[in-house]
């Protein structure tokens, strides 16, 4: 059968194993440029669910899409040092701000660009903001069929797939047509090492903003080797409506942000009955240890 055109959405997000006082702005957004950046987990077990199907039918390409700053190319490289084709940065100061909905709107002109796709597979959430919310609302804003909690690829053919998905008591097979979007779950398998050939041949793989900075040995490197030029777009190249985009395009307002310490001073002992459990409920949720 003829390959798939396969379009990977990945994120770049904080560590949240590291996250200090300084993790939020005033603005109640995330400064990332106070926190160590990753491969968003969930992101990387999708790369895999693509690279797998790029492993059993021959002439699949994998396209890598991500918004963020200019470092979030990053993602792009990684995504190449394990398999990918290709990959497109997002990248715009007129992005800052947005939430979910003027994320998905920005993704799904990216997908648009692109062209004809076959599928679309992005991880169920990011741990930055474990809404769920971006993948759905891009198969929304595409006008596409969607499967969520995506745990595995059982069969693929020239017209539709078949996918496990892991539900809260259980499991559910689904098949689908295509085109499709899948947000593929935590449980999936996690995604192949870096493979040494690829990482050499991309490693000085880089966008237009990353060029302007290298030396003139690597944009003479660049001028000879395509394939180590990676696309970067930015809301011109969208043709976006800026109502739709960052801060002023974003519905999600954060109310108030709250830094919490936990602490441990001191030990207590519960009465095994109704009443201590009750008291201690209630002093948990007082402290802000839960709830």
């Amino acid at each position: 059968m003829k390959g798939l055109k396969i379009i990977v959405l990945a994120k770049q997000v904080p560590d949240t194993r590291n996250v200090g006082k300084d993790a939020m702005k005033a603005d109640g957004t995330v400064n990332r440029s106070a926190l160590p950046a990753i491969f968003n987990p969930e992101d990387l077990q999708a790369l895999e669910q693509a690279l797998r199907i790029k492993d059993q039918i021959p002439e699949t390409t994998v396209t890598t899409i991500t918004m963020g700053p200019v470092r979030a190319a990053n993602i792009i490289r990684e995504a190449l040092y394990r398999g990918a084709d290709d990959g497109v940065l997002i990248t715009d100061r007129r992005f800052a701000g947005s939430d979910t909905l003027a994320t998905s709107y920005a993704l799904s002109l990216a997908a648009k660009k692109i062209g004809k796709f076959d599928l679309i597979v992005c991880g169920r959430q990011a741990i930055d903001g474990d809404t769920a919310q971006v993948g759905p609302q891009v198969a929304e804003k595409l006008g596409i069929p969607q499967v969520t909690y995506v745990e595995e690829i059982l069969e693929v053919n020239k017209k539709k797939i078949t996918v496990k998905r892991r539900l809260e008591n259980g499991v559910e097979t689904l098949v689908a047509p295509y085109p499709l979007l899948l947000t593929v779950h935590g449980s999936a398998p996690e995604c192949r090492s870096r493979n040494a050939k690829l990482l050499m041949k991309f490693k000085h793989a880089c966008t237009p903003a990353e060029l302007v900075r290298e030396a003139e040995d690597y944009l003479r490197l660049h001028d000879l080797h395509d394939y180590l030029d990676i696309t970067e777009w930015n809301v011109d190249d969208l043709n976006a409506d800026l109502t739709w985009l960052g801060l002023k395009g974003s519905p999600t307002k954060v109310q108030r942000v709250e830094n919490i310490v936990f602490t441990v001073k001191e030990s207590i002992q519960v009465k095994p009955d109704k009443e201590g459990i009750d008291g201690l409920m209630k002093e948990l949720i007082a402290h802000h240890n839960v709830g």
